[in-house]
């Protein structure tokens, strides 16, 4: 056994010294020749050391064969490569007589010693790298699955996070425009994997082509790409690191938030506060060197990019137009005309000969149909029979002052349906003024007395303010010299004379 470091130490003092023989010292200290051996020619304890590896004559001859089936498991993917257990039985069914403990401890050395080596990178300043992430939230009391956008700035580790209900174009483009405005400018170059949404045809380690979608962003912003060989997400490890950080820091314990607008409010207030950290190595915090990598950005361009997928597309006889396998209505003035659809993050806009004429929330389910009621209320004259079965109205939360109108109306009609027809004219005016607006209006009809549609229009035509205008001749002087003669009320006497007065 070696002896601890003060005696090693005072043993050698000794030897060179020459105050004690080799004998001496093995019979005082109790230690053996090849002890004292050491002792003499190391300068500390060198540990115990094996002349030749351990024989394993039980697992020794599958050694070769674990080593091919942890090499072959590289190329699947990590969720069904072999656990130590599973090798484990399958060099039992090859003929193994041993125990479990001595695979495993081969398993582990042998993935160890396999492990890829990287090379440390280079980052320069205005260079980003993009990759998407998944994490949950609690949204609207609903748990859910939401995709990250980051973008990560690798010389000054700034980064930008924003939660989207899906990976698709549209959230690519807006997480890029709204990195951009978050960084005060554009990246020269952005490092990318090879999504779908970007690429359309690999061709070779770095050439890809790329989409149209992608090109028109790339147009728009003037930056370079650059992607990652396949399946090599180390090209662009800073990013990689920043969706670890980024869930496991801003998304710990799961948020609980009613929208993703008030989400992306919290994301962006922790991506602020996080350019105040110190940045290792570079003698200053985030937001200062921030300033750095600005020096090689691009400039923003004046005008925003427009972060939607455009689809050209035809309303139906319903006044409906389909988008990603949902329905919403246009007015039906549009039915049966081309449509282009605009489907950004939040929102799907329609157009007829680029003039907007109509905005839906977007909805990310499938086979959904979204009415706007107003875009119906023009029909509802044509077709009055059609007012209680009307599906775009079945949803429309009325008070109970609407109704009574309604039974008022009926009951005051001179000729059928007129009273029907009224009160769908008075429904019309929704298309111009807010449901709080119009239902104040009724209610002051109804306490009036005054059921027409008329009567309601006037109601809610704002009052006139101000003093009386006043009719000035500054700029008309030549009207001053314009004499009117005062009425002379004795002409009107001389009509009765002559029999003119009504009776």
């Amino acid at each position: 056994m070696y002896t601890d470091m003060d005696q090693w130490a005072r043993i050698r003092l000794e030897l060179r010294d020459g105050q004690a023989s080799k004998r001496e010292l093995m019979r005082r200290e109790g230690i053996h020749w090849d002890t004292l051996q050491k002792i003499q020619n190391f300068p500390e304890p060198p540990g115990y050391r094996l002349s030749t590896p351990r024989a394993k004559p039980k697992l020794g001859p599958y050694l070769e064969l674990i080593a091919r089936i942890i090499k072959e498991d590289k190329k699947v993917p990590k969720k069904q490569r072999h656990t130590a257990t599973r090798i484990y039985h399958r060099i039992k069914e090859a003929g193994y007589q041993g125990k479990y403990t001595q695979v495993k401890e081969a398993v582990r050395a042998i993935k160890r010693v396999s492990q890829e080596v990287y090379m440390p990178l280079v980052h320069r300043p205005g260079e980003a790298q993009v990759d998407f992430g998944y994490a949950l939230a609690k949204v609207s009391g609903e748990l859910r699955k939401i995709a990250l956008f980051i973008m990560a700035l690798p010389y000054s580790d700034a980064f930008f996070v924003a939660a989207f209900d899906k990976e698709c174009s549209e959230s690519y483009w807006e997480g890029h425009a709204r990195a951009f405005e978050f960084f005060g400018g554009v990246p020269h170059r952005i490092s990318y994997d090879n999504s779908k949404v970007l690429v359309s045809k690999i061709i070779g380690p770095h050439e890809r082509k790329l989409t149209d979608g992608f090109l028109k962003l790339q147009s728009h912003y003037l930056f370079r790409e650059h992607f990652c060989r396949v399946r090599r997400p180390n090209e662009k490890g800073v990013v990689e690191g920043v969706v670890k950080y980024a869930r496991q820091n801003f998304l710990v314990p799961v948020p609980q938030v009613k929208d993703l607008a008030e989400l992306n409010a919290m994301l962006l207030r922790q991506c602020r506060d996080d350019m105040k950290r110190r940045l290792r190595g570079k003698g200053g915090s985030k937001a200062e060197v921030l300033q750095e990598d600005q020096t090689a950005f691009v400039p923003l361009p004046p005008s925003r990019f427009d972060a939607c997928r455009k689809q050209p597309t035809r309303a139906n006889s319903l006044s409906l137009v389909r988008f990603d396998d949902n329905d919403y209505s246009v007015p039906v003035a549009c039915a049966h005309h081309e449509i282009v659809a605009k489907g950004y993050v939040d929102r799907v806009v329609l157009c007829h000969h680029d003039v907007v004429v109509a905005r839906h929330s977007r909805s990310w389910g499938k086979e959904g149909v979204f009415f706007d009621y107003r875009h119906y209320l023009p029909l509802l004259e044509r077709k009055p029979g059609s007012l209680d079965h009307a599906r775009p109205l079945a949803d429309l939360d009325l008070s109970e002052c609407f109704e009574v109108l309604r039974r008022r109306l009926v009951a005051g009609e001179d000729m059928p349906g007129q009273g029907t027809r009224k009160y769908i004219k008075v429904l019309r005016l929704l298309e111009d003024h807010s449901m709080a607006r119009l239902k104040r209006a009724v209610e002051q009809a109804l306490y009036a007395g005054a059921y027409a549609p008329e009567a309601i229009v006037h109601l809610l035509e704002p009052p006139s303010s101000g003093p009386a205008a006043t009719f000035l001749l500054d700029g008309r002087e030549h009207l001053g010299r314009v004499s009117v003669a005062g009425p002379d009320i004795t002409v009107y006497d001389s009509l009765l004379a002559q029999g003119g007065a009504l009776s």
